[in-house]
């Protein structure tokens, strides 16, 4: 149970932190409300309004341990603010149909609410609100004053005469009252989640989510209710008072899921290895609160969220830390640009990388202590009730800083996540997210909801990688470095951000061969010159069909995926095609087209005996020299017979950048 310590501690650091975003205090919960009530100090009816704006609709309520998590037939009502069918004593009177356990007795739901409000308001933490909403509901007639205010629309019941709330509206979508704007999909007025205003000449505070004496107020009331008492396992203390329910809503307002449950008393949750629910999972009231408090809170701001997956990374403290499960762009805000002959450099281009990226790491570690505890978990749920804590982590700051150094700095690469001509690309020098590498690896297949699970599997199998520092899955390095070769149907944009991500994941994964995101005309490995000889074949006929003003693809990028299988039988077809496209060159620039040609005759003079032939299967090495001599192409230019890097007065040809 260290998550639930870990959590606790976080709530105690964070609760009362500046400003309004801080976790929600114990024994609340929040609902959006789409009807919002204003009575004067004396209960009586003032006005009322339609929360049309979803922002404005989230409001922080008291409950129950009960009400906090309810689900059910008879699901149990909140104290103060709930919905039609608890506050309104005529619910039933305009046609309102109240949950099906209740059917029996529709009145009951009023009372149960009624009840509880009744012992808060006569009990010694009365609150001068709680008795003016008792004094206002006593009336009966909440239904009747939303009607009469337009709040709720009514039509004429044609058998007796009697208005009934309107369940449906059949017209246009832009003339329907405002009430059916505000509500979620699959509700109808009658669900509609009210909550109150408490107008008063000698009370600043009106609104009930704000008032601080009002949450106060409940906090003790509810405590002197609970006596369940016992030993709780998070704090070690015997004779505390103990939750027997605990809360839900963890990663959203309407999440069901609950990390600790024992309410199977019928089947084998906990029978077998103890006798009592308590036993199997006893924690006090004030912790479990908390806990979940601030982990819905740490959710809200910070998680990494995939469908109902969420991987979340905190510090204890409440202290600003790296996102694991981000890219190095977003890591370093605002990257280092690639589109211009001023941002290119002789050597390896990593160590610009490696500078920016210090810099930003070294404020995280002005920032965090090398003894600071810092968290990560991984919550998934495989249905409505029950959720499970897929991965657990706990580390040091100074643990949590250097793993993700490595990963951003062992898997850095050039990345272009750039889509749409219109718009600037982001390119950058870094390691690709976890969602980006599923994307690379299985394409659309992780999209909609069909790909929610696979997307959630990949994120989960490459979290040790980054957190524990272990090797990434060699099955996904092969599969991305697969669907990169195989570019046919791929779009430029598709191709160019998929080569940058297998580029990064073999140079990370082959760590110690020391790759660099320079070229290395000196490296002799076979498939490292093979993905040479592609890309400067693909530069020849690029070049050819620029003076021809033709745009196609060209033959090495239609075999590229023939060629990673089979090079030497591939590379045979591909140097035999360039003779037209060589002639072209020779008749436009006879000495470009002998820096290339002596460009060919250096990289094969460097194989060893017999590689050149051997025609099996390449390695994803031949993607990283691929990338990293076409790279070196466009950088570069031919004067006096020798190439030189391009200065910012050249016609500076990105390929990262230029449409294919």
């Amino acid at each position: 149970m260290s998550w639930i310590q870990k959590l606790y501690e976080t709530y105690k650091l964070c609760s009362k932190g500046p400003g309004p975003d801080v976790p929600n205090p114990i024994s609340h919960t929040t609902q959006l409300a789409q009807i919002e009530i204003v009575i004067d100090g004396e209960g009586n009816f003032r006005r009322a309004i339609v929360l049309e704006n979803k922002e404005k609709r989230k409001t922080l309520i008291p409950c129950t341990e009960e009400s906090g998590g309810r689900t059910g037939k008879t699901p149990p009502s909140h104290p103060l603010c709930d919905k039609l069918q608890y506050i309104a004593r005529d619910f039933t009177e305009y046609g309102g149909k109240v949950t099906v356990g209740f059917q029996g007795n529709p009145s009951e739901p009023h009372e149960q609410f009624m009840a509880l409000l009744g012992k808060w308001k006569d009990s010694e933490f009365s609150h001068h609100m709680v008795a003016a909403i008792w004094a206002y509901l006593k009336k009966g007639a909440v239904i009747k004053d939303l009607v009469s205010e337009g709040v709720l629309p009514v039509i004429q019941n044609s058998h007796n005469g009697k208005a009934r709330v309107m369940e449906s509206f059949k017209g246009d979508k832009k003339d329907a009252p405002p009430i059916f704007h505000a509500l979620s999909p699959g509700q109808i007025p009658m669900d509609s989640f009210v909550r109150f205003q408490v107008e008063g000449d000698n009370h600043v505070e009106v609104a009930t989510w704000d008032s601080e004496s009002l949450k106060d107020s409940w906090i003790l009331f509810y405590g002197s209710l609970v006596d369940t008492r016992g030993f709780c396992i998070a704090t070690g203390e015997q004779m505390v008072l103990l939750a027997e329910n605990h809360p839900a809503k963890i990663r959203h307002d309407g999440d069901k899921a609950k990390l600790i449950s024992s309410n199977d008393e019928q089947g084998y949750t906990f029978r077998g290895r103890f006798l009592t629910a308590e036993q199997a999972a006893g924690v006090s009231l004030e912790v479990t609160q908390k806990a979940h408090s601030a982990l819905q809170w740490l959710i809200r701001r910070q998680a990494f969220r995939n469908g109902d997956q969420v991987f979340l990374t905190w510090a204890v403290a409440g202290k600003d830390i790296p996102d694991p499960c981000a890219n190095s762009w977003d890591f370093v805000c605002n990257g280092i640009l690639m589109g211009s002959a001023a941002n290119s450099q002789v050597g390896d281009l990593g160590q610009s990388f490696a500078v920016r990226f210090k810099k930003k790491l070294a404020g995280y570690k002005a920032n965090i202590t090398d003894t600071e505890d810092i968290v990560v978990i991984g919550l998934d749920s495989a249905g409505k009730g029950r959720m499970a804590i897929t991965f657990y982590r706990e580390l040091k700051g100074s643990e949590f800083i250097e793993r993700i150094e490595r990963w951003h700095s062992d898997f850095a690469w050039f990345q272009n996540y750039g889509k749409d001509k219109k718009k600037k690309p982001i390119l950058f020098q870094g390691a690709p997210a976890p969602r980006d590498i599923a994307w690379c690896a299985y394409g659309k297949k992780i999209e909609g909801k069909g790909g929610i699970r696979l997307l959630s599997a990949t994120v989960e199998r490459l979290l040790p990688s980054i957190i524990d520092g272990r090797p990434i899955p060699r099955d996904l390095l092969e599969q991305c470095v697969r669907r990169t070769s195989n570019r046919a149907g791929l779009e430029p944009w598709e191709f160019r951000k998929r080569l940058g991500i297998a580029c990064s994941l073999y140079k990370g994964f082959y760590n110690e061969r020391r790759h660099t995101m320079a070229l290395d005309e000196e490296r002799s490995s076979r498939d490292y010159l093979y993905g040479r000889l592609l890309a400067v074949a693909e530069k020849i006929e690029s070049m050819a069909l620029y003076f021809a003003k033709e745009k196609r693809e060209t033959t090495a990028a239609r075999m590229m995926q023939r060629f990673a299988d089979r090079p030497f039988s591939t590379w045979r077809t591909i140097e035999t095609g360039l003779t037209p496209y060589k002639s072209r060159i020779h008749s436009k620039a006879s000495g470009l087209l002998r820096g290339y040609v002596e460009l060919l005759d250096n990289i094969c003079s460097r194989f060893l005996a017999n590689e050149f032939t051997d025609d099996s299967r390449l390695s994803g090495e031949f993607l990283l020299a691929y990338h990293c001599q076409r790279k070196w192409l466009n950088e570069n230019k031919l004067e006096d017979g020798q190439w030189i890097p391009k200065t910012a007065d050249d016609e500076f040809e990105d390929y990262e950048t230029d449409e294919e």
